[in-house]
């Protein structure tokens, strides 16, 4: 029964290593990603409301005078 030569198995699976590690960069470097997102500026609206158009005090109970 005749053995195996395995004297190019490592040239080849070297060879093929590399080969496929190309092929995966530049499958990857024509990818197109997407940009990461950006902050936007908000307004912020600015609403008229009753109390604040004049000066109101809270009075809290334990401050109110006794009777």
């Amino acid at each position: 029964m005749p053995q195996l030569d395995t004297s190019t198995w490592f040239m080849t699976m070297i060879s093929s290593i590399i080969t496929l590690f190309i092929l995966f960069q530049l499958k990857l470097s024509a990818q197109d990603f997407p940009h990461p997102p950006m902050t936007k500026a908000m307004k912020t609206l600015n609403t008229k409301t009753p109390w604040e158009q004049k000066w109101t005090k809270t009075y809290l109970p334990l401050s109110l005078p006794l009777p």
